[in-house]
């Protein structure tokens, strides 16, 4: 009972921090995602695609998690606006960012002049799932290789999420990979769920995805 109550608490403490963060984001006319994965997915190369397709009309900011390494910060910064990199390698918690975290990332960045944050959040399906960041949507990237069967195994993920993005779909032909019942099990845990069947290698339905993003910002208003 003692280990439940700890968690409850260090959970709702995670989550008043949440709170802080994205009110102070909401006063900067800041939108945030958190985009979470499994290693490979494809969070970098998509937030790549995003950059590449977004930048001339955003002003678009990066936080990188990651355990150990500064490799996908490094991809990133000649295309962000600004990148802050979290490395998790020496805290308690290193297998996903927690909100405490982003706090002290966006005390770095000028807010002023950020239209979109982006989180790519460390790679891992069962710890991200359970801490909120102060983002205003929650992504989850699934790609072909990794099969079809990640939403039975770690439910909380997708239920959690706002959008699912099915990467690598170029790949279709030569993986087992069964789309409708991906989606149809998703569906089941979350209805409102959106899903975006993209290629990062090939552009497919990257247009889609960010057209999704311009659209879930209108209600953020336009900075001077």
């Amino acid at each position: 009972m003692k280990r439940i109550e700890i968690i409850q608490n260090v959970l709702a403490a995670n989550d008043s921090i949440a709170a802080q963060n994205q009110r102070l984001l909401d006063s900067h006319n800041v939108f945030a995602i958190n985009i979470m994965s499994s290693p490979g997915a494809g969070k970098t190369s998509l937030i790549l695609q995003t950059l590449s397709k977004l930048n001339k009309r955003l002003s678009i900011a990066v936080v990188e998690g990651d355990i150990a390494s500064t490799l996908d910060a490094e991809k990133v910064k000649n295309e962000a606006f600004a990148v802050v990199q979290i490395t998790t390698r020496y805290m308690s918690e290193n297998c996903s960012l927690i909100a405490n975290m982003i706090s002290r990332a966006i005390q770095n960045l000028p807010l002023d002049d950020i239209d979109l944050l982006i989180i790519e959040n460390v790679g891992n399906l069962i710890c991200p799932s359970e801490f909120i960041l102060g983002e205003h949507k929650r992504i989850v990237i699934s790609s072909l290789p990794e099969g079809d069967d990640k939403p039975i195994k770690y439910p909380m993920i997708f239920a959690g999420a706002d959008a699912v993005v099915i990467n690598k779909i170029d790949l279709l032909p030569y993986v087992d990979f069964d789309v409708p019942s991906f989606q149809n099990t998703i569906i089941n845990l979350n209805p409102t769920v959106k899903f975006f069947q993209v290629s990062c290698k090939t552009g497919i339905g990257i247009e889609n995805w960010c057209s999704y993003l311009l659209n879930e910002m209108i209600p953020m208003p336009t900075k001077s």
